[in-house]
């Protein structure tokens, strides 16, 4: 079934689901039930609390009224009787005015049965189609995301054509559970979300520190090759350079309050490009010094509503793996293509090499956009050019771009076969005119360079959360937080164990002791549990023969010359293996 069938059919199953409930506890008040990434979620205010042994009445009325075969029947209003068909249900008015205040003059509503909602769609025909389904959860949710709104009651679903689909489903959510990155984060001491720290905002424990300088010092020495330069801009910025960029017209609501510094206005950054166009502009630039690759790992702030935070994948403050490139109009292409060939050289390296392309284009429809339609067309044009040349395959969303041009984000395919959205690549006409910027040409006259917007990670928070589960935590040696682990048997081989140990991290290699008062079995299985690739145990035979038992996470040991050990590890991680 594909993408958007499911989201129909997932729509249509929550509208089931809200039948049921407003059957069962009639004084309910509905609030919102759309589909999401996988099946769909239904807020709503209820006088009586509903518990987990509720759901299995609740499916019993859903399989009820599926029976009835009610087709899904869309309607459009106008706003004066939409408020009259829900003048009973604040949330809905609410949702009403807020679509009135945006221009809206008609409001869509479905109805299947005798149960009526506002809902753009899409669904499918008849609600007879729905062969399985699952309640999973019970949770709170704020309205509107908002901790300072009425918290509301919120239970998960999924559903599916057949019960096989559903059964797989299943057995593929718990792998899903038993890799989460809040799980696996907490487990190898990853990462940490401290209330008093606040929501959003991660704390990197050492392993998880560890973890991210790994990958970026790969990003760096990549891009080295690559002729990126590197720089380091500041958290905040004052206000004037973001209205000028256009990002307080555009992207306010992702944006926290301005900070009064004596008699000017500063802002957490949301964005670093306006900090490398003001690298650019520094000095006057020839066609001599472009294409200019600008790399920095910088750290940005965007407001995220609380109910939608989650890990790693979605946060409040996060550190892109970003850069901006300054490029003239015949490099566009080169650039952005090139640009593809570092993501597939990196994806590949961290086995995610099953990856498609979703092209962000503007919706003529809204004025959301800066510059002219033109340099729009043209860089679409260019992008699409692009993904063709490489034989990337695509999709294109309308009304996807970037308020200041189109964009091709990276979506990736996990070893569970989930996909994510991880990077970006972006190409602006617009941003250069804003700032006028420019260069002098072979001709000595000014032009106007293009700028290409690119961070392969996205950030390194979320592509962490996402390599946690697609790896399931077991990273591969050269990217591991700790590489071997030495296990002497009893205190009669500390000397030596520490010796090795000694050596190994002399050779470059992240390796720890532990001789903790503990049975060699027990400390086994704690070093199993933190997945750490290689347990080195020593005793009384391993000195005497300069070796060591070797056991690797499958279980598999074999006993080893340590030079020999020190080669074969040294060599897999060198080719990151």
């Amino acid at each position: 079934m594909s993408e958007k069938k499911l989201e129909a059919f997932w729509h249509t199953t929550a509208h089931v689901f809200a039948e049921a409930i407003t059957e069962l506890y009639p004084n309910t008040k509905i609030a919102i039930g759309p589909p999401i990434e996988n099946g769909f979620h239904y807020d709503f205010e209820l006088e009586e609390k509903i518990k987990e042994e509720d759901l299995k009445k609740i499916e019993e009325k859903m399989s009820e009224i599926i029976k009835r075969k009610d087709k899904m029947e869309k309607k459009e209003v106008s706003v004066k009787e939409a408020k009259q068909l829900f003048k009973n249900n604040k949330y809905k008015i609410e949702m009403i005015e807020d679509l009135e205040k945006k221009g809206e003059k008609k409001i869509s509503i479905y109805t299947n049965g005798k149960f009526v909602d506002m809902c753009k769609g899409p669904h499918i025909k008849n609600t007879s189609e729905i062969k399985a389904f699952k309640l999973l959860k019970i949770s709170s949710a704020y309205w509107k995301g908002d901790e300072k709104n009425k918290q509301l009651t919120r239970i998960y679903g999924i559903s599916f054509p057949t019960k096989e689909e559903l059964d797989k489903w299943v057995d593929f959510r718990k792998k899903a559970e038993e890799n989460s990155n809040i799980k696996l984060g907490k487990q190898l001491d990853l990462y940490m979300i401290s209330e008093d720290v606040g929501k959003g905002l991660p704390i990197w424990c050492p392993n998880g520190t560890m973890l991210r300088m790994q990958l970026q010092d790969f990003l760096v020495k990549e891009q080295q090759k690559r002729g990126y330069g590197f720089i380091i801009t500041p958290h905040i910025g004052k206000l004037d350079l973001f209205k000028k960029s256009g990002h307080w017209q555009n992207y306010r609501e992702m944006m926290y309050s301005p900070i009064k510094i004596e008699d000017e206005e500063y802002l957490l950054k949301p964005m670093n490009c306006p900090f490398h166009i003001q690298y650019y502009k520094k000095d006057l630039r020839s066609y001599r010094d472009l294409p200019m690759r600008l790399s920095e790992m910088g750290t940005v702030y965007r407001y995220e509503k609380s109910g939608e935070l989650s890990g790693l994948l979605r946060v409040r403050g996060f550190t892109q793996d970003d850069a901006h490139i300054f490029c003239t109009q015949k490099q566009v292409k080169d650039e952005f293509g090139g640009v593809f060939d570092f993501v597939i050289h990196v994806m590949n390296i961290l086995n995610l090499n099953k990856f498609r392309v979703r092209v962000g284009t503007r919706d003529p429809n809204k004025e959301k956009y800066v510059g002219p339609q033109e340099n729009w067309e043209r860089a679409t044009k260019e992008i699409i050019e692009v993904l063709k040349d490489k034989k990337i395959d695509y999709t294109i969303e309308e009304g996807d771009a970037a308020f200041y041009g189109p964009k091709a984000d990276i979506v990736i395919n996990d070893a569970l076969g989930r996909e994510w959205q991880t990077g970006t690549i972006q190409l602006d006409y617009n941003l250069p005119e804003r700032f006028d910027l420019n260069y002098v040409g072979e001709d000595g006259k000014k032009h106007r360079p293009i700028m290409i917007h690119r961070a392969p990670f996205g950030s390194f928070e979320r592509f962490v959360g996402i390599i946690i589960e697609h790896y399931g935590g077991a990273f591969p040696t050269w990217l591991s937080p700790e590489q071997t682990i030495i296990l002497p048997i009893s205190d009669k081989f500390l000397d030596y164990a520490k010796k090795l140990n000694s050596e190994l991290i002399e050779e470059g290699i992240r390796s720890k002791l532990d001789y903790r008062k503990e049975t060699l079995g027990y400390r086994i299985r704690d070093a199993q549990k933190m997945k750490i690739p290689y347990i080195l145990v020593i005793g009384a035979k391993e000195i005497e023969n300069e070796s060591v038992a070797v056991r690797n996470r499958k279980g598999e040991q074999e006993i080893i010359k340590i030079k020999d050990f020190l080669e074969k590890i040294k060599k897999e991680i060198r080719e990151k293996k």
